[in-house]
């Protein structure tokens, strides 16, 4: 899809028709005749445009006949009945003399959230400024969706508690993973934002400097929290795993110690019960009682060495 937006002066948002100057161009999940159209008439280089819709592309910052291809990772989330799924999408900023461009494989609330007149101070001319307004609100994003994450997994580490089911365990997993996703990206984000801080093509006025140096504190933060809810979840779920292996040896030690004590009864039986001559209380009235009694004794005598043992 192919739409392009452009700023009044006084930050109206409009939808047109061209390539003016001063508008964006957006992108996202763009047609073969789309990418071409985009490429011939504004002069773009066609991987610069293509690479972003990889969604195994890594975070980068590429400079080619004065144009700027930033590249970074923002944070995704898939919602279902049964789950969220948090994971990371490329995304392409390309800026050249006249536009700016920003493709995508998906739509995403963030890249909405500029067109739905969501964000102060924002004009599609102002090429620099709506950088640092994408990168700011992405690192932002991280922060809220690992919030989220991390209110997640409490949610279920108390369900756990009560039930360790598989299916807790499987969330807990899913959620690692989204953090491995976004300690990664997150990493190679702040990689390009050191990049963009030192290198003098990108042009920075004062107030654009100071965005950026807080958009790499935010991005730094949403860093730090990845790795400390990501030691947390961690160790709750070898926590978890340890419980399990301890209630399952609490079973079969009670089973083992219930097995010991019937079996028993089978023992005295079968000494009483063999077809030879000499069997005492052979022809005793209260022999099966005797019997019984004696082995209920035995029983009980072997239950509480056992349970004086912790086997129970």
């Amino acid at each position: 899809m192919l739409n392009i937006y452009k700023s009044s002066l006084t930050g109206e948002l409009q939808e047109v028709e061209d390539f003016e100057k001063g508008s964006w161009i957006n992108l996202t999940n763009p047609t073969e005749s789309e990418i071409q159209k985009v490429s011939s008439e504004l002069g773009i280089d066609i991987d610069f445009i293509k690479a972003p819709l990889d969604d195994e592309e890594s975070p980068r910052l590429e400079i080619e006949n004065n144009q700027e291809l930033i590249i970074v990772d923002m944070p995704m989330v898939d919602e279902d009945e049964n789950s969220i799924t948090y994971y990371t999408l490329p995304l392409g900023i390309i800026i050249t003399e006249r536009n700016i461009i920003t493709t995508c494989l998906k739509s995403s609330y963030l890249i909405d959230q500029f067109i739905q007149h969501k964000v102060k101070s924002f004009f599609t001319f102002k090429k620099n400024r709506f950088l640092l307004q994408i990168l700011f609100k992405i690192a932002t994003r991280y922060l809220l969706y690992l919030k989220q994450i991390d209110k997640i997994s409490d949610d279920i580490e108390y369900r756990l508690h009560k039930s360790t089911r598989n299916k807790e365990l499987i969330q807990m997993l899913e959620l690692q993973k989204s953090l491995v996703y976004f300690s990664t990206s997150l990493k190679s984000n702040d990689v390009v934002m050191q990049k963009i801080l030192k290198m003098e093509a990108i042009k920075l006025y004062p107030e654009d400097q100071e965005l950026l140096e807080d958009v790499i504190i935010e991005n730094k933060q949403a860093i730090e929290m990845t790795t400390i809810y990501s030691n947390i979840l961690s160790g709750t779920m070898d926590a978890f795993a340890s419980i399990i292996s301890n209630n399952q040896n609490i079973v079969m030690k009670f089973l083992t110690t219930i097995t010991i004590v019937m079996a028993i009864p089978n023992i005295v039986s079968g000494f009483f019960g063999m077809n030879v001559e000499g069997i005492p209380l052979n022809g005793y009235p209260m022999a099966f009682a005797t019997v019984i009694i004696i082995t209920t004794t035995i029983c009980g005598i072997v239950a509480a060495i056992l349970a004086k043992k912790r086997m129970f």
